[in-house]
C-alpha cells in the first residue's frame, strides 16, 4: 500500500533554516508510519535523487522573501516553476527551486508536488526556531496532518 511522501529540507544548526526538518519530524511522530517522511539536508542534488520514482509529495523548507516571519507560502510546483528568489536560503548548495526545475528537466518531477515555504527570521548558527516560525510550523503540521492521506506515494522510505 502506497504512503504519502513528505520531504523536510533544511539545516537545524542554522536556526529557522531547520523548519522544514522540524515539520517533517513532527509529522512523522504524529502519523505513526502512515507517511514516508524524509529529512534532507541543504543539498539540492539529494532532493533530485529523492524525488525520483515518487508519484506525489509535499516538500517543506524555510524561505526568505521579506514577508513577516512565520508567513507560509504555498506552491503547486507542477503547475508552474517555483520562484527561485523566494526559495534560496543561503545555506543551500543548490536551492529548492533550482532542484525542482532540474528534476522537471530530467523527467523526475512527481505528478503532484506541493511546496510549503515558511518565512524565516533567524538563519544564524544555533538551534531552535524563532517564536513566530515555531508557531507557523506547528499550525502547518496540524494542517498537513489532515491532508496527507490524499497524497499517494509509490516510493518507500
Amino acid at each position: 500500500m502506497a504512503r504519502p511522501c513528505v520531504f523536510g529540507i533544511g539545516n537545524p544548526s542554522r536556526r529557522d533554516d531547520g523548519v522544514g526538518v522540524w515539520v517533517a519530524q513532527a509529522l512523522a511522530a504524529r502519523l505513526d508510519g502512515r507517511a514516508a517522511v524524509h529529512v534532507l539536508g541543504d543539498d539540492g542534488f539529494e532532493l533530485i535523487d529523492a524525488l525520483c520514482g515518487v508519484e506525489s509529495a509535499l516538500l517543506i523548507d524555510a524561505v526568505q522573501s521579506g514577508a513577516a516571519p512565520g508567513t507560509v507560502h504555498r506552491f503547486d510546483a507542477v503547475a508552474e516553476p517555483l520562484p527561485s528568489a523566494l526559495l534560496r536560503c543561503s545555506t543551500h548548495v543548490l536551492g529548492v527551486a533550482e532542484a525542482v526545475e532540474l528534476a522537471r528537466a530530467l523527467g523526475q518531477l512527481p505528478a503532484r508536488l506541493a511546496v510549503y515555504g515558511i518565512e524565516g527570521a533567524d538563519f544564524a548558527v544555533g538551534e531552535g526556531l524563532s517564536p513566530s516560525v515555531a508557531a507557523a510550523a506547528e499550525a502547518l503540521v496540524d494542517e498537513l496532518q489532515t491532508h496527507l492521506t490524499d497524497l499517494p506515494c509509490t516510493s518507500t522510505p
